[in-house]
């Protein structure tokens, strides 16, 4: 098998994003949950303004990753990897069975509130691209900003003070750069968060989790996660510490990942993954206006892999 199954984190929520699993009967009960820890239905909470809002957004996401696994799971071959970017790293778990998915939203709700109490009011994050990691490190450096996520080679994602991150844009955007603001009001994945993450790990070290049963990537290093302690101080630490997701695309074609299919919410994920490594056959569910659709590329690109 070559299946992997990535999990996006936050900024591509959208109105439909729910409209493929809807009428499913698996994921009913998931969705219900999410509508009742959301306050309104999913669908609507969705298509609101404030959808991109920490406590809001990563609950959604996790809700839309799981929904679509839960549609789906039944139909597919059993995925060799499975990582989560950022937020989704929590519907990865539970995709991997680390906790069932009523606990992912629980915790993704704890999460977002851990971030939001130890965020400074002018907390952000900003995509940069086609700067190299020592250029990119040196303007961390001068302007007092911190690297979130290494996407690829000369793709970054910075986190720090909103003043910070533009005096860093301004001095990218000169050498020619390109510059993306990215809809996330707290600086994840930066020492900021600190104590977020101290927060949380604790949170997680009484939630009773469990080993994977699925080879799950941690995103702080690429490796496999083997152990419920490992659960537990690799969800915790990659609030402050940089999330390596270039090294976990890596380790995921590494372990034999040929097909990847990123659930949803968005195509980030399958783009990135089709970037690094052209030969891959990589696909968002929101690719397809069906689940069928889904179920018939994987099964035809896992024949080809």
């Amino acid at each position: 098998m070559s299946l992997v199954i990535l999990c996006p984190g936050q900024g591509g929520q959208h109105p439909g994003m729910f409209s493929r699993v809807q009428a499913c009967s698996e994921s009913r009960d998931l969705l219900s949950l999410a509508g009742q820890l959301l306050g309104a239905p999913v669908a609507d909470v969705a298509g609101r303004p404030d959808r991109f809002r920490n406590a809001v957004a990563q609950p959604l996401v996790c809700a839309g990753a799981l929904a679509h696994w839960q549609a789906l799971q039944r139909q597919l071959p059993q995925p060799v990897v499975v990582a989560g970017y950022s937020a989704g790293e929590l519907a990865a778990h539970a995709v991997a069975g680390s906790f069932d998915a009523s606990t992912c939203l629980q915790l993704a709700v704890r999460r977002a509130a851990a971030m939001d109490a130890a965020s400074p009011a002018d907390g952000a994050l900003l995509a940069l691209l086609g700067l190299d990691r020592a250029v990119i490190d040196a303007l961390c450096i001068e302007h007092g900003a911190a690297v979130a996520i290494v996407n690829g080679p000369d793709h970054f994602v910075l986190g720090g003070h909103r003043p910070a991150l533009q005096q860093v844009q301004a001095a990218a955007e000169a050498r020619s750069a390109r510059s993306v603001e990215i809809p996330v009001c707290v600086p994840a994945h930066t020492p900021l968060l600190a104590a977020a993450a101290q927060a949380f790990t604790t949170l997680l070290a009484g939630a009773g989790v469990r080993a994977p049963q699925r080879r799950l990537l941690a995103g702080i290093d690429g490796h496999a996660v083997g152990s419920a302690g490992r659960v537990v101080d690799s969800l915790g630490a990659q609030i402050s510490q940089t999330v390596q997701w270039q090294a976990v695309m890596e380790q995921a074609v590494e372990y034999g990942g040929r097909v990847f299919l990123e659930l949803g919410p968005g195509r980030a994920l399958s783009r990135r993954a089709r970037e690094l490594h052209p030969q891959l056959q990589a696909r968002s569910v929101e690719d397809f206006q069906t689940l069928e659709g889904v179920v018939e590329w994987v099964a035809t690109a896992c024949a080809r892999a």
